[in-house]
């Protein structure tokens, strides 16, 4: 979580080294949403408008936004805004990105936007990046390897305290099957969909290198937590052939360590819940 700054009060080479990109920039109106970048604004210039995130180069969560930055060369046009430029000027990273309207996704039983995202989740899955890119299969083994010795946290549900040792092992499973060759986004929730006659992904901080159902599983999660019934999301997953086509123990796997982990992290919210109902459907 980041305090926002709001483009005035930015020191002025940093703002110049902007301006030598867009013109002069008339106008700044800073974003309501986001947690990550210190700054978010829409500039408004001569040439139209664009969208800026920013953050002090000496923050943690600068790694976020030079991992956009390595991501954007390989997005097609159709699914994500277009990074135009980014600059490093006095202690601060700038990304101009192409200015993009949109509602964030409504994934409710019988939403019309549910067609557009699983178009955009389709894309990403064709989306070709270096083998071996970020790869999650290590980063999900590291952040399970002290989860899994675990207690069950103590805020954790009835239910997954009877069954933690069913969890503790299919979650240990998950990271071997989770290599692969695919782009993944990693947190594909409603408000990283602008919906307009598409659908476009933003914010690809946490992008990473795997197998090609997990973005679907992901996004199966936030339709349970949209109020799908565990089964009825899963169908919609199988339109997706990475899916489709996934080991059936992979995919409890990863069902109970995104269970595991979420509890612990984010014990009350609706989507752990979803994540809950989705491991106990898997696991029967």
């Amino acid at each position: 979580m980041t305090t926002r700054c709001e483009w005035d009060v930015l020191p002025e080479p940093v703002k110049r080294a902007a301006e030598d990109r867009t013109g002069p920039i008339l106008k700044a109106e800073s974003a309501t949403s986001g947690r990550n970048s210190e700054l978010a604004a829409t500039l408004w210039t001569s040439q139209g408008r664009i969208f800026c995130k920013g953050i002090t180069t000496a923050s943690s969560l600068s790694v976020m936004h030079h991992n956009e930055i390595s991501v954007s060369q390989f997005l097609p046009a159709e699914l994500a805004p277009r990074l135009l430029w980014h600059v490093e000027e006095g202690g601060w990273l700038l990304l101009g990105f192409e200015h993009v309207t949109g509602q964030h996704a409504d994934l409710s039983p019988g939403s019309g936007d549910i067609p557009l995202v699983t178009d955009a989740v389709n894309v990403i899955a064709q989306v070709s990046v270096p083998a071996g890119r970020r790869a999650m299969s290590t980063q999900w083994a590291r952040a399970l390897t002290s989860e899994i010795h675990a207690a069950p946290p103590e805020k954790a549900s009835a239910w997954s305290v009877d069954n933690a040792d069913t969890l503790t092992s299919w979650a240990s499973r998950a990271p071997e099957h989770i290599d692969g060759p695919a782009l993944i986004h990693t947190d594909l929730n409603p408000a990283n969909f602008l919906i307009a006659d598409t659908a476009r992904v933003i914010d690809w901080a946490w992008w990473r290198t795997g197998a090609a159902w997990i973005d679907p599983a992901f996004v199966l999660i936030r339709l349970i937590a949209a109020g799908h019934p565990p089964a009825e999301a899963e169908q919609w997953a199988n339109r997706i052939p990475g899916f489709r086509d996934a080991n059936p123990d992979a995919l409890t796997a990863f069902a109970a360590s995104v269970l595991r982990l979420w509890e612990r992290k984010f014990p009350s919210t609706n989507t752990t819940a979803a994540a809950r109902a989705w491991a106990q459907h898997r696991l029967g």
